[in-house]
């Protein structure tokens, strides 16, 4: 099964959505394999958004994951990565639909609840980094009512 990285960034856990948004991945039928509240320090998030170190909001963007406790998640299921980018929402709150995370907690680009891995291979190296020491192995007795 495909496995994603999921991050409820600080403004999402000041706000009170950790279970809200929680609740959206388990009665969507996915997995929670790995679940971590943390607060990062600088290194691991520049660490953590490399990717994006060339970009203008790169400072900002650490200086904000930085700010306050993070929740760390690893689901799992059929297609989790690109259906847990439709559950998310556009990367710009204005941009997403009513119903997404995004869509319905988020005003502002700069302060948008939620990450979440944008493709297979990244959601495995970002996990491979928040969860070095692996995630929980276990299968839910759902599954056959989710899955033929």
């Amino acid at each position: 099964m495909e496995q994603t990285f999921i991050m409820i960034k600080p403004d999402g856990v000041q706000s009170g959505l950790v279970g809200e948004i929680i609740g959206r991945f388990e009665k969507k039928g996915f997995s929670l394999k790995g679940l971590k509240l943390l607060t990062v320090d600088r290194a691991f998030a520049e660490k953590h958004y490399a990717d994006l170190s060339s970009k203008p909001f790169f400072n900002g963007l650490v200086e904000y994951i930085v700010s306050g406790p993070v929740v760390a998640m690893v689901w799992e299921g059929k297609n989790v990565v690109t259906t847990g980018r439709e559950i998310i929402g556009a990367t710009n709150p204005a941009e997403s639909a009513p119903g997404t995370i995004r869509g319905d907690f988020a005003i502002d680009i700069g302060r948008n609840v939620i990450h979440g891995s944008d493709a297979v291979e990244s959601a495995r190296k970002v996990i491979g980094l928040w969860f070095p020491e692996g995630v929980a192995n276990w299968s839910s007795s759902l599954h056959p009512w989710i899955y033929e």
